[in-house]
């Protein structure tokens, strides 16, 4: 998880205090893992994930409508220019 927690912490401070401003909350399902993992996070770690989703459900929504493995390529290149290394999402994907 620290590694995880290091490319949050790499998010510039005005993203996650934009994602908090005017929120309107969703439910999303998710892993068992996953849910603990978000649970059991610092409230400053918890503003970065959200703004993470954010920004990923913000690029997904703007995109033209595109295929699935189109937007499946954009959403890596968006990841990778933001710092996400294999290594770092097999550990996010695993919950460590």
């Amino acid at each position: 998880m620290d590694a995880a927690l290091a490319f949050l912490s790499a998010l510039p401070v005005q993203c996650y205090r934009e994602a908090s401003m005017a929120a309107e909350k969703i439910t999303i399902p998710v892993d068992p893992q996953a849910a603990r993992a978000y649970r059991g996070a610092a409230p400053e770690e918890r503003q970065k994930m959200q703004a993470l989703l954010a920004i990923w459900l913000k690029d997904l929504v703007a995109a033209k409508p595109a295929t699935l493995r189109q937007i499946m390529d954009e959403v890596s290149r968006n990841a990778r220019a933001r710092g996400l290394t294999p290594d770092l999402l097999e550990s996010l994907l695993k919950g460590a």
